[in-house]
C-alpha cells in the first residue's frame, strides 16, 4: 500500500459547516437567477431572500449587501475560468495560439454556462463597475505575465504589455457580451475576430519602429 493510499481521508465537515455552505450556495443560486431574470439594478435583497427560501436575517450572515453577492458570483466563475485560460495559454505553441486558444476557451466558457452567460448579458454595466475589484483583476495579471514571457522568449515582437493585456481583456468582455446576444452563439467567429484584431494590431505596432514598454514599470 502506497503512502498516498494509506493517508487518512480528510475529515468530513460538521453539520454546522454543511449548513453554512448550503445557505451560501442557496443565496448565490437565488441571486444568479434573480439578476438574470430581473436585472441587477431592478432586483432587491428581498427578491433574493424570497427566491432562496431562507429567512431574511440569514442573508446578512453571509453578505452585507447586494453588490457583495454579485461580486461573489463573479469570483466563483472567474476562478474556474482563470484555471482554464492558464492551461490553454500554457499549451500554446506560438503567439497566435496563445491569443486564439485563450479566446476560444473564454467564449466557449460563456456559451457553455447559460446561467453565467445570462447574468453577464443582462448585467454588463454592473459587471463593468466591478472590473477593478482585486478578485477580478487576477485574470488580467495572469495574461500580463504570459505576454511578458512570450516577448522574452522571442515568440512575439515587443509591445506595451500593460496596454495589451487591458485591451485584450476589455475587448474579450465586450465581444463576449455581443456574442451572447446572438443566436446561435458563434464561439469560433468571436474568437477568430478577436484574434485577428490583436494579431493585426501587434504587427502594426512592430512595424511602427517604436520602443513600447514591456516591463510594466512607470
Amino acid at each position: 500500500m502506497s503512502a498516498a493510499s494509506a493517508a487518512p481521508a480528510p475529515p468530513r465537515p460538521g453539520r454546522r459547516e454543511r449548513t453554512k455552505r448550503h445557505n451560501r450556495a442557496a443565496i448565490l443560486d437565488a441571486a444568479r437567477r434573480v439578476f438574470a431574470e430581473s436585472g441587477y439594478e431592478a432586483s432587491s435583497i428581498r427578491d433574493i431572500v424570497r427566491r432562496s427560501g431562507l429567512a431574511a436575517g440569514t442573508f446578512y450572515n453571509y453578505f452585507p449587501d447586494k453588490q457583495s453577492v454579485l461580486l461573489a458570483l463573479l469570483e466563483d466563475r472567474t476562478e474556474v475560468l482563470r484555471r482554464r485560460l492558464r492551461l490553454a495559454r500554457a499549451r500554446a505553441r506560438d503567439f497566435e495560439g496563445l491569443v486564439g486558444d485563450a479566446y476560444r476557451v473564454y467564449f466557449g466558457f460563456l456559451a457553455d454556462d447559460p446561467p453565467t452567460a445570462e447574468l453577464l448579458r443582462r448585467n454588463s454595466g454592473a459587471v463593468r463597475a466591478l472590473a477593478g475589484e482585486p478578485a477580478l483583476v487576477g485574470g488580467v495579471d495572469d495574461l500580463l505575465g504570459d505576454l511578458r514571457a512570450t516577448i522574452t522568449g522571442g515568440d512575439a515582437p515587443s509591445f506595451d504589455v500593460e496596454y495589451m493585456a487591458a485591451a485584450m481583456a476589455g475587448a474579450g468582455f465586450e465581444i463576449g457580451v455581443r456574442m451572447l446576444a446572438r443566436r446561435p452563439h458563434d464561439v469560433e467567429g468571436a474568437a477568430r475576430f478577436a484574434t485577428g484584431l490583436f494579431l493585426g494590431g501587434v504587427e502594426r505596432l512592430a512595424g511602427s519602429g517604436g520602443a513600447p514598454r514591456t516591463d510594466g514599470e512607470g
